[in-house]
């Protein structure tokens, strides 16, 4: 199993706070977390989710899109088309996760596929083997800040338990404490806004 790594996350409202916080950060870690929300799939929460401001965007990082965006069957193509090294969409938001997960690999990114709290992790299994991780959100999809779900240390084990080398991302409340708690149920990356 590979080693644990903490990923910032950015969970902001314009572009321009995007670009100041991946400075901000760039000395200090491998990859950026950006939380990409425009009201639908998040229940009305907003935060910057226009991927043409990256078309010329440079920086050091690797970045991961977290879209937290309804209708992904018909809006993967936007975040295919600019410079982001993984696309993270919701289980709960694809009407067929198998053409989006084939249509993102023909793009050459990385697929990463996430599940809200009250989602089983069975869920996933039909899905595992086209995928390069599996992001359990701890929070409901929106707002940094919220509390970690406890129930989430249980879905890692299950989770690590049947997918030894499958990367497993935590996301939602992550603090020192909670960490620690995900890396040992068997998470291997750390997303964190607040903490």
């Amino acid at each position: 199993m590979p080693k644990t790594e903490i990923i910032p996350s950015i969970n902001v409202s314009s572009f321009g706070e995007v670009k100041e916080q991946i400075k901000l950060v760039e000395p200090f870690v491998r990859w950026v977390h950006l939380d990409i929300s425009d009201g639908m799939f998040t229940r009305g929460y907003v935060s910057w989710h226009n991927p043409t401001d990256l078309i010329n965007f440079n920086t050091l990082l690797k970045i991961e899109a977290h879209l937290m965006l309804a209708d992904m069957d018909f809006r993967w193509q936007d975040w295919t088309l600019v410079p982001v090294d993984r696309i993270i969409f919701h289980l709960e938001a694809a009407h067929d996760p198998v053409f989006v997960i084939g249509k993102i690999r023909e793009s050459k990114k990385d697929v990463g596929l996430a599940i809200n709290p009250e989602t089983a992790w069975q869920m996933v299994e039909p899905f595992a083997k086209e995928i390069d991780l599996i992001q359990t959100l701890a929070v409901s999809p929106g707002m940094s800040g919220q509390k970690f779900n406890e129930e989430i240390v249980d879905k890692i084990k299950h989770l690590r338990r049947h997918h030894k080398d499958l990367i497993i991302e935590v996301d939602g409340g992550v603090d020192l404490k909670v960490g620690r708690k995900c890396v040992k149920a068997g998470a291997n990356v750390l997303v964190s806004g607040n903490y």
